[in-house]
């Protein structure tokens, strides 16, 4: 039985659109990524998995160690129904979240915040200070991760922090080990041109030799950078934890000596973005169903809704992919729609109107956006269907 099959099987009893996990493929991923990770623990990044049950499953597994929020409402939220290490790997300007983590001691000493400058300091303070008897508020400072060539004219990266030398984030870590109110836990740096882009894109060839020079010259030159700075800031604290990496980068980020540990989400669901890497495999586990609602042609149906793009910079790579039956695509002219996507090929003369296609978002968690629900396939029986953060009427964005 192939998956369309077991996929059909299983949930037979479901009206289209909804959205499942494979559970087999997920726990296969998530073996591989502990087999990568060489026995560092793995930060759980939320924002991929967007599912408060499906956390607790992941952590329940060997490897797996904390949780990487992407919001402190969220972390917040997390932390009320019992998780405990949650680092907020972004910085929050969220004035009565702030005051509620220092208005608790408990849930302050669960939760990090991320911050990069003496500015998200002091807006901390302003937020909190209203608070009697504030907890200290534990933080983690952010490192700029990004590759610079070229006298700086060249970046490949995300646009984070300020901080990139050991000097800047010595003088930052100072400055919070002299402020009360404050514990600076960590330091995390996150190389979004090694762990978010895929070194094996289809088609261009000299694009694809550019993408691994720069991967390599960058993972040389941050292994050596970021022990610098983590040496830098040990002057001023005991640090926990030291934090890097992503899906995309995991074993080449756990051989640097000053990471303790990894963050991955994304491979634990493997979207269609993940396709183009060489150094891992991943299965595709989670996907959601469209019903086929017209047949314009012969080699031409239309399914409803499917319009659901992923975040980042616009084009192709960021639509979901029609995936079962094999063969499908989209009709150039229309794309992926908000009320219906026609899809063409040779595959769809076998559809008939009610028959389900199979999409891959192509980013992780975001599917969870539009669903309030996954329902939990393991073979071809559904053995359970639990709430995405939107089915538990939390949307933290």
């Amino acid at each position: 039985m192939d998956d369309r099959q077991r996929y059909d099987r299983a949930t037979a009893g479901l009206e289209a659109p909804f959205a499942i996990l494979d559970l087999a493929a997920m726990r296969a991923n998530a073996a591989d990524l502990v087999r990568r990770a060489a026995s560092k623990p793995i930060r759980v990044a939320s924002k991929s998995i967007r599912s408060r049950p499906l956390l607790e499953r992941v952590l329940a597994m060997d490897g797996f160690q904390g949780i990487m929020a992407f919001t402190l409402p969220e972390a917040l939220w997390l932390a009320g129904h019992g998780f405990t290490d949650i680092l907020v790997a972004y910085p929050t300007a969220d004035r009565h979240a702030l005051a509620t983590l220092a208005a608790d001691p408990d849930t302050a000493r669960r939760i990090t915040v991320t911050i990069d400058s003496a500015a998200h300091l002091d807006f901390i303070d302003a937020a909190v200070a209203h608070v009697h008897q504030r907890a200290e508020i534990r933080t983690c400072l952010d490192i700029d991760a990004a590759y610079l060539a070229l006298g700086g004219r060249f970046r490949a990266g995300a646009l984070r922090s300020p901080v990139r030398e050991p000097d800047q984030a010595a003088d930052l870590a100072a400055g919070i080990a002299k402020r009360p109110g404050f514990r600076l836990a960590g330091v995390m740096a996150y190389e979004s041109q090694i762990a978010g882009l895929g070194d094996d894109p289809p088609g261009n060839a000299a694009y694809t030799r550019l993408i691994r020079l720069m991967q390599a010259r960058s993972a040389r030159e941050l292994i050596l950078r970021r022990g610098r700075v983590v040496n830098a800031v040990r002057q001023y604290t005991d640090l926990e934890f030291v934090n890097g990496g992503g899906t995309g980068s995991v074993e080449r980020t756990v051989r640097e000596k000053a990471i303790t540990e990894v963050a991955a989400g994304s491979g634990l669901f493997h979207p269609r973005l993940f396709d183009f890497y060489r150094r891992f495999t991943g299965r595709p586990a989670a996907l959601f169903a469209l019903p086929v609602v017209r047949r314009p042609d012969m080699e031409t149906v239309t399914v409803l809704g499917g319009g659901y793009p992923a975040s980042g910079s616009a084009g192709p790579s960021r639509l979901p992919q029609p995936y079962l039956p094999a063969g499908l695509r989209y009709a150039p002219d229309e794309g992926a729609g908000e009320v219906q996507t026609p899809l063409i090929g040779q595959a769809a003369a076998e559809l008939r109107i009610g028959d389900r296609v199979w999409f891959r978002h192509a980013k992780a968690g975001e599917m969870c956006e539009r669903f309030d629900a996954l329902h939990l396939v393991d073979g071809d029986t559904l053995v359970e269907t639990v709430p995405t953060y939107r089915g538990e009427g939390q949307t933290f964005l």
